[in-house]
């Protein structure tokens, strides 16, 4: 039977990839968001806002996907306003489908948030989990948006009898311009502006990041997975941790990503720095970059977001994901990250996104 994916989101990090990964493997793909992407060859998109039911239904009046992947959210200043807006959206796009009854599968991707805590309380002593971090741990007794988002899956499956899958990826390494959490083009938007200055390549993170152990999800590593649980029977029903397979200490990979550039190193020093901080006046200089260099992208909002870079970088225990669950089930993809984020780089370079 022929398969159709509603991808929503398709023009972040992760939904691009998964876009990509499913036409790949030969399904009808359309892509959902509210500036569709039109660089995916092969996908058919779709504008609409999905805070909008009644535009969202007219958008979907023509489409009956088999399966839907759930790979965007939108951040608030609360909490509360998080998962006010975060649950509407996915309860929104499952109502405006329920009336064609084609669903066979919702995929939803949330994140590490799952374990550590929302951004009112990330990673703070009263929240801090036992690493490496597994499935089986319960919910934290706070209020957290991907809670309210896994809770309309469960509920909109159960009325229409469809199959759900979770998706806790760590912080994820792809490229997408105006996402709102992307630590790879951050970084490597950093290492350019310091190139250009001759500023040191300055670690931002903690002391526990720098030397704990960390690992990354690669956003192809991401879409692998959510198609692997789309075509496997015992993967349905099921919330999993997906990153690349191996893992790495900031200490070690400083210096590699900072040769790639062939910029200065320069590691922990003692306290914390945040990027926020040491690029707060950079948005002139990067204009000034974009001319000399013929950039595609002059605002350095859309392309760097260091604020998520330093909730990463900044947390006060090391984090790393256990993937033992998936790999029991046949899940067996493995992604080196050195090479995740010279592949990024590399793309970013040759899309003109970075000198």
């Amino acid at each position: 039977m022929q398969r159709t994916a509603l991808v929503v989101g398709a023009s972040g990090i992760g939904g691009s990839s998964v876009a990509r990964e499913l036409l790949a493997n030969g399904w009808i793909v359309h892509g959902l968001a509210r500036r569709p992407n039109d660089e995916v060859p092969g996908l058919r998109p779709i504008a609409a806002n999905l805070l909008e039911p009644a535009s969202l239904a007219t958008a979907l009046a023509n489409v009956a996907p088999t399966h839907v992947f759930i790979t965007t959210w939108m951040r608030k200043a609360t909490e509360a306003q998080n998962i006010e807006v975060n649950s509407a959206m996915v309860r929104h796009v499952l109502a405006a489908l329920a009336p064609k009854k084609t669903l066979r599968h919702v995929a939803l991707v949330t994140g590490l948030k799952h374990y550590l805590g929302p951004f009112d309380a990330y990673a703070t002593s009263g929240t801090l989990p036992d690493t490496p971090l597994r499935e089986t741990q319960p919910r934290l007794p706070i209020e957290n948006f991907y809670y309210a988002q896994e809770d309309e899956v469960y509920a909109a499956a159960e009325q229409g009898r469809f199959t759900w899958s979770i998706h806790r990826p760590h912080t994820v390494i792809g490229k997408a311009v105006g996402n709102a959490m992307n630590l790879g083009t951050t970084l490597a938007v950093y290492a350019s502006i310091c190139k250009q200055s001759g500023r040191p390549f300055q670690f931002p993170g903690s002391q526990a990041q720098w030397n704990g152990l960390s690992d990354v999800t690669d956003a192809r590593m991401l879409a692998k997975q959510l198609v692997w649980a789309a075509d496997t029977d015992a993967a349905r029903n099921e919330a999993f941790n997906i990153v690349n397979g191996d893992l790495f200490r900031w200490s070690w990979l400083w210096g590699r990503l900072a040769d790639w550039f062939g910029v200065q190193a320069a590691g922990f020093t003692g306290t914390t720095q945040p990027l926020e901080v040491i690029m707060a006046s950079d948005h002139a200089l990067w204009r000034q970059m974009a001319q000399q260099h013929g950039l595609a992208e002059a605002s350095l909002e859309r392309l760097a977001s260091p604020w998520h870079t330093d909730l990463d970088l900044g947390r006060p225990l090391e984090v790393m994901t256990d993937m033992a669950k998936s790999r029991k089930l046949g899940f067996a993809a493995y992604q080196a990250t050195e090479e995740s984020f010279f592949d990024l780089f590399a793309q970013l370079r040759a899309e003109r996104l970075i000198p």
